[in-house]
């Protein structure tokens, strides 16, 4: 009997959970989609309230909140400024914030690949025209410093790179299998795709993930893929987690 329960993989794995009282709403990667995000975050804050009970609740943001939709600005203006006394907010940095952030550090190199891949979206949620940067890429870091209001600058700098609620992880894009979690670079954080989403591993905790497109949420024993891509399909996801329990609110439009 003993050899028949090993074969079916007895006992089942422990079901991860986060710690009692606690309530945790991930958000999937937004880019641009203001649209997408602020109903999302009122249907949050109902289902939060429906709830009920006296959990702590904790929002936390995958990354990538910019870049390829129409409304970068408003997207960040609706993280900096929200008044929730009764949330801890969490906020971290996906690859196009790295991005970003290497050019309002004075770095050129990456302005055309940052523009070609949905910067220039960007630029024109600030009231800045793209088109002149292409051929000169050079003038953009002044350019951005002025253009994004310190406030923004200071939110995007501000962003982690991991943050580790009871059995879960949230990164933005994954981890490199086999290093430890305090030994993970930010570009790995931020970047990996194949060796990770191909690795059947034991990480420890889940990862809950975004980067990766998925056309829905994608459970997997050691990670779960919450990127239903936005800026591209109109579809924004968040992930509940309460104890062991797991659920999805999904924030969609008809046109994309």
């Amino acid at each position: 009997m003993g050899r028949f329960r090993e074969w079916l993989g007895w006992p089942p794995p422990r079901r991860a959970a986060v710690p009692a009282g606690t309530r945790v709403y991930a958000v999937g990667d937004v880019h641009g989609r203001a649209d997408l995000l602020q109903p999302l975050l009122g249907w949050i804050a109902e289902d939060h309230a429906r709830r009920g009970g006296d959990a702590t609740l904790q929002l936390v943001f995958l990354g990538d909140l910019i870049d390829r939709g129409p409304a970068s600005a408003k997207v960040i203006e609706l993280l900096v400024g929200a008044d929730r006394p009764d949330a801890e907010q969490h906020v971290l940095s996906g690859n196009h914030e790295e991005m970003l952030l290497a050019i309002l550090g004075g770095e050129s190199e990456g302005v055309v690949a940052w523009l070609d891949h949905g910067g220039a979206e960007t630029l024109e949620s600030y009231g800045v025209d793209p088109a002149r940067f292409w051929d000169d890429p050079d003038a953009l870091p002044r350019v951005l410093r002025s253009a994004i209001p310190s406030r923004h600058r200071a939110f995007l700098c501000a962003m982690r790179d991991q943050i580790r609620i009871g059995d879960y992880l949230f990164v933005h894009a994954g981890i490199r299998p086999g290093v430890p979690l305090d030994a993970q670079t930010g570009r790995d954080l931020r970047w990996i795709r194949k060796e990770f989403l191909t690795s059947h591993a034991d990480h420890g905790p889940v990862v809950v993930h975004g980067h990766t497109i998925v056309p829905k949420v994608e459970y997997r024993r050691n990670r779960i893929a919450i990127d239903t891509g936005a800026y591209r399909t109109g579809r924004l996801t968040a992930l509940g987690l309460e104890g062991e329990a797991r659920w999805t609110l999904t924030s969609r439009l008809d046109r994309a």
